[in-house]
């Protein structure tokens, strides 16, 4: 009993320490309009700032030929990550990405920093329902994970090139406003095989201050990883600030974990 307590006791330290460093992050930017999706950029002088953190489980993985298969030992992987964008213009956003990570795994613990990534959004079209943007980034890795199939420490620098467009689609099926948004990158990576991603989000306002969210994330590394992860949440919004909460799982892939857990954030728009 006493070494579990020591061990809770350690994990509660690990969590509040990154709790403090996500915070201070958030702090030194000046902390953070309503989110937006990334095919909307943010107005002139205009931002927001995302605190996220979840806790993903493994304890089955998806083989070179996408069946299931135990792994060797259960994976645990939790990450906070700081996302947060400034309208430099209304035509041009910056943003930053950075994320806090420890785990472990069958054949390693690792607690370190994981990438930072500094980008920037072009709004190329935009009209009343719909939207197109092109974002470019680059991002240093850590010494966390920089890829989910990859081991920790693995990569170096990458390179990032993002299509985004998103339609408004107004009042229907009951909610205030909704919206849907496709995404598709091409990401090139030293140290790490080259991917190319695809993401989608749907979105609906309803209740006068709540909003649903699904999310697919999709991928494959060129010769190697694939993966489709699914996100479910709910946000609810409190004057200049916003709180989330939602499940996360991978549902298909090759050569990456089977990966399941709990999602949190906080929204602070300014």
């Amino acid at each position: 009993m006493a070494g579990r307590a020591a061990a809770a006791g350690a994990q509660v330290a690990r969590l509040r320490r990154l709790i403090l460093v996500a915070a201070g992050s958030v702090l030194s930017l000046g902390v953070a309009q309503t989110a937006q999706a990334g095919a909307w950029v943010q107005p002139k002088g205009h931002g927001q700032a995302i605190v996220k953190y979840d806790r993903l489980k493994a304890d089955s993985g998806f083989d070179p030929s996408g069946d299931e298969t135990a792994l060797p030992a259960v994976r645990r992987d939790a990450r906070l990550g700081l996302f947060a964008e400034y309208g430099v213009t209304d035509r041009l956003t910056l943003q930053l990405k950075a994320e806090w990570q420890e785990g472990e795994d069958a054949f390693v613990d690792y607690e370190g920093r994981g990438p930072i990534e500094i980008g920037a959004t072009w709004q190329v079209f935009r009209d009343d329902r719909n939207a197109v943007s092109l974002y470019g980034g680059h991002s240093r890795a850590g010494e966390g994970r920089n890829a989910d199939y990859a081991p920790p420490g693995v990569g170096e620098h990458d390179w990032e090139a993002r299509l985004s467009a998103g339609r408004s689609l107004g009042p229907r099926w009951g909610m205030d406003r909704s919206f849907v948004e496709i995404q598709a990158a091409r990401r090139l990576r030293d140290g790490l095989a080259d991917e190319t991603r695809v993401d989608a989000t749907a979105g609906a306002r309803f209740g006068g201050g709540w909003m649903a969210l699904g999310q697919a994330f999709g991928g494959a590394a060129d010769g190697g990883a694939r993966w489709l992860s699914l996100e479910a949440s709910v946000v609810r919004d409190l004057g200049s600030w916003s709180l989330q909460a939602g499940w996360r799982q991978t549902v298909a892939g090759r050569e990456t974990p089977a990966a399941h857990g709990p999602v949190i954030a906080i929204w602070r728009r300014f």
